[in-house]
């Protein structure tokens, strides 16, 4: 009887650790890697902060006090169709176009600027409390990081916080540039790796580890900073990727590792 005790004891344990999900393969992000489709030519002088496409306009935004933009380009043909810079001392970081309005946020000024998506101009300023690194804009709510496992939702016209959710199993990731893409999930650069997470917003689960080393050639890479930029492009399975002083923006799948 003590034998089958013991037996029932363990079986029960078992049953508990495989419905919280300790240790099941269907809970461990998957894994990606990289490939690429094509390339175009990026400005090597831009500290690229944050990267977004709404229709055919490439929006970019970049940091650096004194240096910082936005800019708006023909997704096609690559011309620049307006650009304005950030006064100083103004941190520039993520952007997204939501509602009507394009949204630039900042590194720890605690601003976003409200701007025409067609002429950039700024239509008013909003503050909020701690840092801005990205921002993306997912059905009616912006998703925004700042440099943490937890990402917070906004209203895509106030501004206001209406919650927050913190990545589960992954409490050391720093949340950087954001891409809501239209299957629903969250990209994000983990700073200051080269891999990017597939992130469930809902829940706040990793779906997908991206491994995107080996973009840049070492050569290359010598003269740059970190992987940072990421945009879905709308009605395709691919996405553009950069980084900071990065000469070169790509063109890439997602693929099984």
């Amino acid at each position: 009887m003590e034998r089958n005790r013991r037996s029932l004891a363990v079986a029960v344990l078992v049953s508990l650790l495989a419905s919280t999900g300790c240790g099941s393969a269907d809970d461990q992000p998957q894994r990606m890697k990289i490939e690429v489709i094509g390339t175009r030519p990026h400005d090597p002088s831009a500290f690229t902060q944050g990267l977004d496409i709404d229709g055919n306009v490439l929006y970019e935004g970049t940091g650096k006090p004194g240096a910082s933009n936005i800019r708006a380009t023909d997704l096609t043909t690559g011309a620049e169709l307006a650009r304005v810079d950030l006064p100083t001392p103004y941190f520039g970081e993520g952007v997204s176009p939501a509602a009507g309005t394009l949204w630039q946020i900042t590194w720890k000024d605690g601003i976003a600027f409200a701007r025409d998506p067609r002429t950039l101009a700024e239509r008013s300023r909003v503050s909020y409390d701690g840092e801005g690194w990205g921002i993306c804009t997912r059905a009616s709510r912006l998703v925004m990081s700042n440099g943490t496992d937890t990402l917070t939702f906004r209203d895509p016209v106030t501004f206001a916080p209406t919650g927050t959710v913190t990545l589960t199993g992954r409490r050391n990731a720093h949340l950087n540039e954001l891409d809501c893409a239209a299957d629903g999930s969250v990209y994000a650069n983990d700073y200051p790796t080269d891999t990017i997470l597939r992130i469930d917003p809902q829940t706040g689960r990793v779906l997908a580890d991206i491994d995107a080393r080996g973009l840049l050639a070492p050569t290359a890479r010598a003269y740059t900073d970190v992987l940072n930029g990421i945009a879905h492009i709308p009605g395709t399975d691919s996405f553009l990727l950069t980084g900071k002083y990065w000469p070169t923006m790509f063109e890439v799948r997602f693929v099984p590792a």
